[in-house]
């Protein structure tokens, strides 16, 4: 592996907000660390960049644990959530300034300037002032500045938050495509999930401080490993259930006398109760009948090509199912049919 986070650990107060993190990334990987408010994502990057010191853990780069290193001397590139550009510095100068801290001088100096901003797009933007540059340009200057000193990490801060919804898809695909190309490892924090399946190859998601599941988007979706990650990757509907048999890895669990099967996690066992989540792609929505769980659809969200129904299951929880927009109406009578996929058992934890 190329960088480490190993068993890193950081406590305020009575609060960890970050508690035993543990995880490798691959040279020219882009990790995305994932979670909500809270979680510990923007103190775990902090802790990489050297802004904020571990109270255990190492942070190692190609084997050298790097953690009482100052942050300049670690030789990250750091880009901010409200990019942290110079307003009476022009786009070059503020390209410069992370150059001339290293000691960059002269015609060395403006080649370097020159080149990071051609990786980015901006070339000749050298005499432009900040104020004249859109969001999204803005961002690109901030990128160029971390790029500028050739960093071993690159660092981003919850980089598209501050633009808006139409420009943020384009600069994602631009930043990616840059990160490719560049080929720099790459940690970047988001709240956003479609930003981290987006730019991530893997995705760390964290809850509490605690990493949940590590894995690629692909992953997190198809094998939660939690009812948490079940429920934060896409969209998830718990359904109480006992679990009937259990098999290699998928199980069967009874919900209101009908027979469902889902993927099995770890500490399901037989006769015990079970929690199911389910993916709007876990159900078909066909006519009532028997070995089907039958209701009423109470609520329709029209999302464009599909449409998520909310049925009513007679006596039971309420499901979320995806089907094209016309194809159910508010009021109508349906049976759920299992699909074969989205459907998850986890074991019901003591409470």
């Amino acid at each position: 592996m190329f960088l480490e986070l190993r068993n890193l650990t950081k406590q305020f107060g009575l609060q960890r907000a970050v508690d035993h993190v543990s995880l490798t990334i691959q040279r020219g990987e882009i990790l995305a660390l994932l979670g909500p408010s809270g979680s510990g994502k923007t103190t775990t990057l902090r802790l990489l960049a050297g802004f904020e010191v571990p109270d255990q853990g190492q942070v190692l780069v190609e084997g050298e644990d790097v953690i009482r290193l100052a942050p300049v001397h670690r030789r990250f590139g750091m880009v901010f959530q409200h990019y942290a550009l110079f307003p009476h510095l022009d786009v070059g100068e503020n390209v410069a300034f992370g150059l001339e801290s290293l000691g960059v001088k002269g015609a060395r100096l403006g080649g370097r300037v020159a080149a990071a901003l051609a990786l980015v797009d901006l070339a000749g933007f050298e005499r432009r002032r900040i104020g004249q540059l859109s969001g999204g340009q803005q961002q690109r200057v901030a990128l160029a500045r971390a790029l500028a000193p050739e960093p071993r990490v690159l660092l981003l801060d919850e980089p598209l938050s501050n633009l808006d919804p139409s420009l943020r898809e384009r600069t994602r695909r631009e930043i990616r495509d840059l990160i490719h190309r560049v080929g720099i490892t790459t940690v970047l924090v988001t709240h956003e999930q479609e930003e981290a399946f987006d730019l991530g190859d893997r995705i760390a998601l964290l809850r509490d401080g605690r990493l949940e599941q590590f894995g690629t988007p692909d992953e997190l979706y198809d094998q939660p490993a939690t009812p948490f990650v079940a429920g934060f990757i896409g969209r998830a509907t718990p359904i109480d259930g006992r679990v009937a048999s259990v098999e290699a890895e998928t199980v069967v669990v009874d919900v209101g006398g009908v027979q469902l099967r889902a993927q099995a996690r770890n500490g399901v066992v037989a006769g015990q109760p079970a929690l199911l989540m389910s993916r709007p792609e876990a159900f078909v929505a066909d006519r009532p009948g028997p070995d089907r769980l039958n209701g009423a659809v109470v609520s329709r969200r029209f999302v464009g090509a599909s449409a998520f129904f909310t049925v009513q299951v007679d006596r039971g929880p309420t499901i979320e199912v995806a089907a094209p927009p016309r194809s159910l109406s508010v009021g109508a009578k349906v049976g759920l049919v299992p699909s074969g996929r989205g459907l998850h058992a986890f074991p019901v934890e003591p409470k």
